[in-house]
């Protein structure tokens, strides 16, 4: 299975989400927010990176725009429950910005395993 960094300002959503990929499997790494998530991007390799969008500190854009202009073969599967603008919009510009898809918040257990991989799909 695949080592995922998952980063997520949302303590419950990224325990919650971290649990389900762990029991599917995968082996995955947690930072929460996109300052931690670059270092640990840096400090290992990691076979996808998912990020939620919206982050204090620094934001999933930046942070996908920082990851894909190190590792371009990165996939990355953005997240969002939206915020001021919704979050199928903010999805369309992390596509745009890298990512390899997008995810909207509240996602199921098999949507999220869905899309995990598709993104790892695409970047193979």
């Amino acid at each position: 299975m695949a080592k995922i960094l998952l980063i997520d300002d949302e303590e419950n959503a990224r325990v919650l989400t971290a649990q389900f990929l762990e029991l599917a499997g995968h082996q995955v790494v947690t930072a929460e927010n996109g300052i931690q998530g670059h270092e640990r991007a840096l400090e290992s390799a990691f076979d996808l990176v998912i990020t939620d969008i919206i982050m204090p500190e620094k934001e999933g854009f930046e942070t996908i725009k920082d990851l894909k202009r190190e590792r371009p073969d990165l996939p990355i599967l953005a997240i969002s429950g939206g915020g001021v603008i919704q979050s199928d919009e903010l999805l369309e510009m992390a596509v745009s910005m890298g990512a390899s898809a997008g995810l909207s918040k509240p996602f199921t257990g098999k949507a999220l395993l869905a899309a995990v991989q598709k993104a790892l799909d695409l970047g193979a």
